[in-house]
């Protein structure tokens, strides 16, 4: 940025009276740049203000009601899915339990949790089973039908169940997004499933600093 010399305000100047003023803008420009270059830089995508996303009502594995708030002081990585899944949910969560890996200390300030969309054949008793295999704190939440539905809706989550083959099997299509909150219980971003664990964990840490 170029800033005016002295021989471009003489002293007879019928301008030089204005220089106190002229500095005192470009100061404050120069502090406005400088507030927003501080701003956080997050991989996924930044969702802060949402007004969808609040808050869910549903039970954990092992039968406890749960809600939001029970996780306040954390920040929360939100998946939804089914133990059946064959490919998007297992890669996803092993992609969550890499980022509690590379958190290291600050992984017990985080909690991971898995949303069940085939609660018809997602029990406690398989949830509890599946979801902390892949990280012991990492828990899974399931409601009834219309339970589901409803916390699918509040997060704008789409899924559907196909005709089931001749053995009875099906799959369930579904949003494979991640739902990240600050420790706050703030909806602050939406991580598109196939992320890095790295730039994941990357925006973990700034949640967890505040930002």
């Amino acid at each position: 940025m170029f800033f005016p010399t002295q021989p471009a305000f003489p002293a007879a100047c019928p301008t030089a009276p204005r220089r106190p003023f002229r500095w005192s803008l470009l100061i404050g420009f120069c502090l406005l740049a400088a507030a927003c270059s501080e701003a956080p830089r997050f991989n996924a995508t930044d969702i802060t203000g949402a007004d969808w996303g609040r808050d869910f009502s549903l039970a954990d594995h092992s039968g406890t009601p749960r809600s939001l708030a029970d996780y306040r002081g954390k920040a929360v990585a939100l998946f939804f899915g089914y133990t059946h899944c064959p490919d998007v949910c297992p890669t996803n969560l092993a992609a969550l339990a890499n980022v509690m890996k590379l958190l290291g200390a600050d992984a017990d300030r985080v909690q991971v949790l898995f949303v069940t969309v085939d609660p018809a054949r997602d029990t406690r008793e398989l949830l509890a089973k599946y979801v902390p295999w892949f990280d012991p704190r990492f828990v899974g939440l399931s409601g009834d039908a219309a339970a589901t539905a409803a916390v699918a809706r509040d997060f704008k989550v789409f899924y559907t169940a196909q005709p089931p083959d001749a053995h009875g099997n099906y799959a369930v299509d579904h949003t494979a997004s991640t739902y990240l909150f600050d420790p706050q219980g703030r909806l602050r971003l939406l991580v598109q499933h196939g992320e890095s664990a790295e730039r994941i964990a990357a925006d973990i840490r700034l949640l967890l600093m505040g930002k």
